[in-house]
Parts: C-alpha cells; sequence; structure tokens
C-alpha cells in the first residue's frame, strides 16, 4: 500500500497477529494502543479510541485501518461498551476520514451480535453497542469489512468456515482472524462484507478470495 497500515488495538492477543501479517508483506504499519511502547521497530503511537484527540496523528494519512479492541465491561461510564465499541469507532471514522482520507476500514467484532437476548448482552448491553459500531462502519461510506469471530482459541489456524446470518457457534483460532484482516486489505471480494468466522476441519485457507466470493455483499443497512 502507498500509505500507513494503523492497526488499533496493535498490541492485543489479535492484533499483535495482524501487525505480525502486515510486516511480512513490507507494509508501514502503526500499532495504536494504549499500551503502545513507542521506540521499537514498528512505529507505535499511544492513543485511546475513547479520546478522539489522540487518534488524530496515528490515523493520518493512513490507506487502511484495522480495529481490534477489547470492549468496556462496565454499564456506563468510560468503561462502557458503547464508550468503546461505539463512541470508540464513531471516533475512528472521524479521525481517520479528517485529511479527506477514504481508508479502508477493517472492524473487529463477535458472534451473536444480533442476538439481544444472549446472556453476553446483559454487561453494559455489549452486543447492542457492538452491532451499532458496525452499523455505523457499514453506513459511513468507507471501504469496510466487519468480521465477527466466534469463541477465540490459540494455535495455528486449520481449516476455516465463513457464514452471514449469525447463526452459528463456535470457535476460531486468533491466527485465522488476523489472517482474514490482513487478506481484506488486499482482495477486492471482501470490500462491504460482514460475515462469521468458524474453525472447521483441513488445513488454513489456500484462497481466501474464493471465501470471500462465496459470501453476499451487504446493502448498507446489512446486520
Amino acid at each position: 500500500m502507498d500509505n500507513p497500515v494503523a492497526v488499533i488495538g496493535g498490541a492485543g492477543s489479535v492484533g499483535r497477529l495482524v501487525v505480525a501479517g502486515l510486516v511480512s508483506r513490507g507494509e508501514q504499519v502503526r500499532v495504536v494502543s494504549r499500551r503502545a511502547r513507542p521506540g521499537g521497530s514498528v512505529a507505535a503511537f499511544r492513543a485511546d479510541v475513547r479520546d478522539r484527540e489522540s487518534l488524530g496523528a496515528p490515523l493520518a494519512g493512513c490507506s487502511a485501518v484495522v480495529v481490534s479492541v477489547e470492549p468496556g465491561t462496565s454499564d456506563s461510564g468510560p468503561n462502557s461498551p458503547k464508550a468503546t465499541m461505539y463512541d470508540g469507532v464513531l471516533n475512528v471514522l472521524d479521525a481517520a476520514t479528517a485529511g479527506g482520507e477514504k481508508p479502508h476500514i477493517v472492524l473487529v467484532s463477535q458472534i451473536y451480535v444480533t442476538r439481544s437476548n444472549h446472556p453476553i448482552n446483559s454487561t453494559g448491553r455489549m452486543l447492542d453497542w457492538r452491532l451499532a459500531g458496525e452499523d455505523a462502519v457499514r453506513s459511513s461510506g468507507l471501504p469496510y469489512t466487519v468480521v465477527r469471530p466466534s469463541w477465540l482459541t490459540g494455535g495455528g489456524t486449520g481449516g476455516v468456515r465463513l457464514e452471514q446470518g449469525d447463526t452459528g457457534d463456535g470457535q476460531i483460532s486468533r491466527q485465522a482472524v488476523a489472517d482474514a484482516c490482513v487478506q481484506a486489505l488486499y482482495l477486492p471480494s471482501a470490500r462491504s462484507l460482514t460475515f462469521e468466522m468458524y474453525g472447521a476441519p483441513g488445513s488454513a485457507p489456500a484462497d481466501w478470495d474464493d471465501l470471500f466470493q462465496a459470501l453476499a455483499p451487504d446493502s448498507a443497512t446489512a446486520r
């Protein structure tokens, strides 16, 4: 890519793998995190999605932004899911486009977001606010991909199954999620897609383009 790729949450368990995948492709990468430690081999910026001003410098002039942050768990206030998963996403979109750029946004969400009666939603309406963040990305007018991982595990990728409709359950490795995020930045078939990810028997995908092309693109209000 001509310009840097920012990975928000780039010090986290999935974000680190996204950063590694992009660096292996020779990309200019900016790690954006509350735990970022400037001074390493990759540009690092200490910032917080809840603080719009802190995002200005790290997101300026980027070709793409990958957002993989942990939700807050309080019912209200700055550590609530609303503050991180919705208001935080709005801050990212605002900062990433402040200079007129139209970066590709890859948002890591989760399964269950359309199932508001799931027990997870009792924690500060976490699922509702994740879905609202997704909707903000889908309606932003920017190129985007929304990735909904199932329960995260360690280990290698193994087989991968992509679905739509948010009706399934299962597990997926962090490495597979990171691979999907990286691939989405390079394959036009991943644009305007929202999909769930599950592990499957077999080896890691040989052709992500085939997996993405098998999915249906979103409409502006798709869920």
